[in-house]
């Protein structure tokens, strides 16, 4: 984040403004109330204020430093470490460039005995400074997160239109129909096995076109209806294998994220290929993530399938978005197999 005060010019108008404000005041004090001379008055009111006001500035950089820490102790640590040397080195230099520019000797014995009401006042501008500065983090984090979960929710309505709209493909009907039709003359026990798989198929997906979290054992089960599906339509040109450990059948994860994944799977390795492709997913808790690895071969020499490109793309923001991380979806492509790995972290967030 920028600095508020600098990066915004109302807000340097109006910081500018207070000092001035601050500036007179303290040098009303001095001259009227400690008869300080005219100048030496306005060159002491000056000096501080102007100096602190620099030093006020950078502290945004030690908030934003420090924002993130949990531990009391360690915020509470830093921030003394830090008001010691900003008060320090602004009381030191203030002193010493006034010692050696006034020349007025009851002035400089006023310098000398008004150290502790200065050290106050410095603190007293350090707390107001970082106060300031954690309440407008706090807006801006919290503006931000609005924004975030309004996006979110965009996003997860129009996952479930998707998804919706995929579960009943017209074109994926169509083509199942159709293998269905020349099955009942060809291979009747196939057609009545595709009819039982497709009506499996659509239940479970309407079904569950609500759920936002589902297993990994319930994901997989509708993943593996779909690739017999279309199995049956592509025949020995689509294999697939899904390799899962049984620890890991009951981690959760977004549903329908791998749907889009094994679409993209088939769509740019079966349709143009005329050769097996292998289509296999493996599944592992490693650490305190759920990783998933979706591969499949493809005929490199082919025409490759045109198409929007939205399914991986949709699917990395859905996890940014849930997890706040940009490095849970890893593309590779490797002469002519192309890997796709997903990390679902297990916390309280599932």
């Amino acid at each position: 984040m920028l600095n508020p005060i600098t990066s915004n010019k109302s807000y340097l108008i109006n910081y500018s403004a207070v000092w001035t404000i601050i500036i007179g005041a303290h040098f009303a004090v001095l001259h009227w109330y400690y008869h300080i001379s005219l100048g030496v008055a306005l060159l002491d009111s000056f000096l501080f204020n102007v100096f602190f006001a620099f030093l006020g500035i950078s502290l945004w950089y030690v908030v934003r430093y420090n924002k993130s820490s949990q531990k009391f102790i360690t915020l509470f640590s830093s921030h003394l470490v830090s008001s010691l040397i900003i008060i320090g080195f602004w009381l030191v230099s203030g002193y010493l460039i006034l010692k050696y520019s006034v020349d007025d000797l009851v002035y400089l014995s006023f310098l000398e005995g008004s150290f502790p009401w200065r050290i106050i006042s410095g603190i007293f501008y350090y707390l107001v400074f970082i106060l300031v500065y954690y309440v407008v983090v706090f807006y801006q984090e919290n503006q931000q997160k609005i924004k975030e979960e309004a996006n979110l929710k965009t996003l997860i309505k129009e996952v479930e239109l998707n998804a919706l709209k995929n579960q009943i493909n017209p074109h994926f009907l169509f083509n199942s129909l159709n293998s269905i039709s020349s099955l009942t003359i060809s291979s009747p026990d196939k057609a009545q096995e595709m009819i039982i798989k497709l009506s499996e198929y659509l239940r479970y997906s309407l079904s569950n076109e609500n759920e936002q979290v589902t297993t990994l054992a319930r994901e997989i089960a509708n993943i593996k209806l779909y690739l017999e599906i279309e199995k049956i339509r592509f025949g020995n040109r689509l294999n697939f294998e899904l390799n899962c450990n049984k620890e890991c059948l009951n981690a959760k994860l977004p549903a329908m994220i791998l749907q889009p994944l094994f679409e993209n799977a088939i769509k740019h390795g079966v349709y143009e290929s005329i050769d097996t492709i292998n289509v296999i997913l493996d599944g592992r808790k490693k650490d305190d993530e759920l990783e998933l690895v979706l591969t499949n071969n493809f005929d490199a020499t082919a025409r490759q399938v045109k198409g929007e490109g939205i399914g991986l793309k949709n699917t990395q923001e859905r996890l940014f978005l849930i997890y706040r991380r940009r490095d849970l979806l890893v593309t590779e492509k490797i002469q002519d197999t192309f890997m796709v790995t997903i990390k679902i972290p297990q916390d309280e967030k599932n």
